[in-house]
């Protein structure tokens, strides 16, 4: 879907006044992400003599953070009253602290800098494990500082003591567990510089409350010191020079684009390489953004709800170019049927991604944005012209033969049709000055479907852990993380749910997000699959006794409608968006629609179903039978 108001380019994502607003050095490589955003070891604070605590600010400071999720609880409070006095930084209570590093996430991924969460021990520690994990599966960088008891009593089962190192290890990029004063400034500035730098991460910083009190000289390094971590930024030239080679050969190529692209910055490059050689693009869920919708190369998602073109421009591509992408489940369905007649170029900053699915044929270990701007740049010196014309008119016909969604499948009068609501939805963003967020579930789906984005860091969701509760919270990050920008979350009535408490921090805060509930009574995509594949068996799907949504907000100071008819659909919008501070506006849909087209478990990516035939009249196909049946929707849906 094209939006008419697209301009020229995107605007970069900005730090808020005040914050972090140094700019990375003119001429600087890749390799050098890694320094402090801020004033580092020129820091005012340099050389003074401070307590564990107020170090651990004074290194936030001297990062260039100038904002922090959190929840404070004993053994951080020598943290918070550390931090009352900070001028630089803001804090944002969150209400739960799973909520906080959600914030922080989607802060993170909103803006691209280092997001921060504060939390105490024990269950404040161990309610952050679910949002480090949502973290670590999308490759978002964060630093998520614990409280500990003291280090005298680590072990005995203390009053709130929890291994949260022990805890989070399989799900970060690194952790610490400080033991003395004397490496407090070198663990924060490592632990940025790891979260930062290769593949995005986050990282954990646990201290113990009674080092927070000890007293010590303040000196914080610009430099690291690491050995072993080593992250390789500049592709092999010989991997390079054979990607060329293959590239120039191929006929029905495939860039298969993921999150990597917007971590990299590499979305200028990726264009000039698709424009170049003329290669149509797919994206992940991640990659959504990366390129631009109203691209006649862009296919959009690929994969278990991608569109039936997508899916057949893999199945039958001679190369599929990997960009920042790491070959899903999700995406490749089958994977022994998963494109048998593709080499691949596989391009990640992660050595570990390489061949750990699919095997690659050209690996190339490094930073997106180099190695892509190496490739197009050999293309251009060679005089490189594609040969994909008869691929691209192939392409376009499947396009055409198969939308994702056509006026004509016969939608029942007078319902509220979810891939209706996301589309005007997306004609009414600006999309150079919004950011669309999403929970987890079949209203997921939708957006990515149908939300045109033309810029990175405009489309935030939960990929790899597919975290319920997510949303929400990383939308407040967002929105507050970019000011700018109109930011809407997209959520179902039982994933908002799940983290409906961080109301009250949006309330308070006065963050203008808005959120719009597509409200079926039900969880819809596990009802989904019931519906296809368990008889219609609803164990534990329905729920009936959901909340008053409207109420819920007007209790929390929130404004609020609730939207039941096609015909008000268009103002109820209007009024969304044009409404000041945060919004909910609850739609009502039938618990009967589903996600369509879909590739089903353990199936090929091209054996779609429900996938719209205009061929044959407009109609969903090769649906299983639980649809087709008497009083089902009968193919049409």
């Amino acid at each position: 879907m094209t939006n008419a108001r697209r301009k020229p380019g995107c605007a970069e994502a900005a730090a808020p006044e005040g914050r972090e607003q140094q700019a990375p050095r003119p001429g600087a490589t890749a390799a050098a992400k890694g320094a402090p955003r801020g004033l580092g070891s020129r820091t005012e604070k340099q050389g003074s003599t401070m307590t564990g605590a107020q170090a651990v600010v004074a290194s936030l400071e001297a990062e260039g953070v100038g904002l922090v999720f959190g929840y404070p609880g004993g053994q951080a409070i020598k943290i918070y009253d550390a931090l009352y006095d900070s001028t630089q930084i803001k804090h944002v209570l969150s209400r739960h602290e799973q909520g906080a590093v959600h914030e922080a996430d989607g802060y993170a991924r909103a803006t691209g800098n280092v997001g921060v969460a504060i939390v105490t021990s024990g269950p404040g520690a161990t309610n952050t494990v679910t949002g480090i994990a949502t973290a670590y599966m999308d490759s978002v960088p964060l630093v998520v500082i614990t409280g500990q008891v003291p280090r005298g009593v680590i072990g005995t089962d203390s009053f709130q003591e929890s291994d949260i190192v022990g805890i989070t290890m399989p799900v970060v990029k690194h952790s610490y567990l400080l033991q003395s004063t004397d490496e407090l400034t070198a663990t924060f500035r490592e632990a940025f510089h790891i979260a930062k730098t290769g593949r995005p991460g986050p990282v954990l910083i646990d201290v113990p409350s009674d080092l927070a009190s000890e007293e010590l000289v303040f000196e914080y390094p610009d430099e690291v010191n690491l050995p072993s971590y080593k992250p390789t930024y500049r592709g092999n030239a010989k991997q390079v020079k054979q990607a060329v080679a293959r590239i120039r050969r191929a006929e029905r190529p495939v860039l298969y684009v993921g999150g990597g692209v917007v971590s990299s910055g590499a979305s200028d490059e990726l264009r000039a390489l698709a424009e170049l050689m003329q290669i149509p693009v797919v994206t992940t869920l991640m990659g959504k953004g990366a390129f631009p919708a109203s691209h006649e190369l862009n296919l959009g998602p690929v994969g278990m709800h991608g569109s039936k073109y997508a899916n057949l421009a893999m199945t039958e591509s001679d190369l599929i170019i990997a960009a920042g992408a790491r070959f899903s489940d999700r995406v490749t369905g089958r994977l022994d049927e998963f494109a048998p007649k593709a080499e691949v170029i596989h391009i990640d900053i992660d050595p570990a991604e390489i061949g750990k699915v699919r095997e690659a044929q050209i690996p190339i270990v490094g930073d997106l944005k180099g190695v892509l701007g190496g490739i197009v740049a050999q293309l251009s010196k060679e005089g490189a012209s594609p040969e994909t014309a008869a691929w691209v008119a192939q392409i376009a016909e499947w396009r055409r033969r198969h939308p994702f969604y056509h006026p004509n499948v016969g939608d029942a009068p007078g319902e509220i049709v979810p891939e209706v609501v996301m589309e005007k939805l997306s004609d009414a963003l600006d999309p150079e000055h919004s950011i669309v967020v999403t929970e987890v579930g079949q209203h997921q789906m939708w957006a990515a479907q149908h939300i045109a984005r033309e810029c990175p860091r405009s489309f935030i969701s939960s990929g790899g852990l597919g975290t319920m509760g997510f949303g929400f919270p990383a939308s407040i990050g967002a929105a507050i993380g970019c000011p700018d920008k109109t930011v809407v979350c997209v959520a179902g009535d039982g994933s908002f749910q799940m983290n409906s408490q961080e109301m009250a921090t949006a309330g308070i805060h006065r963050v203008p997000v808005k959120v719009l509930v597509m409200d079926n009574r039900c969880l819809g995509m596990v009802h989904q699959w019931q519906h296809l594949f368990y008889g219609e068996r609803y164990s534990s799907t329905l729920l009936d006794a959901n909340p008053d949504f409207v109420k819920l907000a007007d209790a929390y100071g929130w404004q609020a409608a609730r939207v039941e008819s096609p015909d008000a659909l268009d103002a109820a919008l209007a009024a969304m968006l044009a409404a000041e501070g945060p919004y909910l506006l609850d739609v009502a849909i039938s618990r009967d629609q589903n996600v369509f087209p879909m590739v089903a478990p353990g199936r090929a990516l091209d054996d779609v179903i429900g996938a719209i035939d205009v061929a044959v009249g407009a109609v969903r196909t090769d649906v299983p039978e639980a649809e087709a049946a008497p009083g089902g929707k009968g193919g049409i849906r």
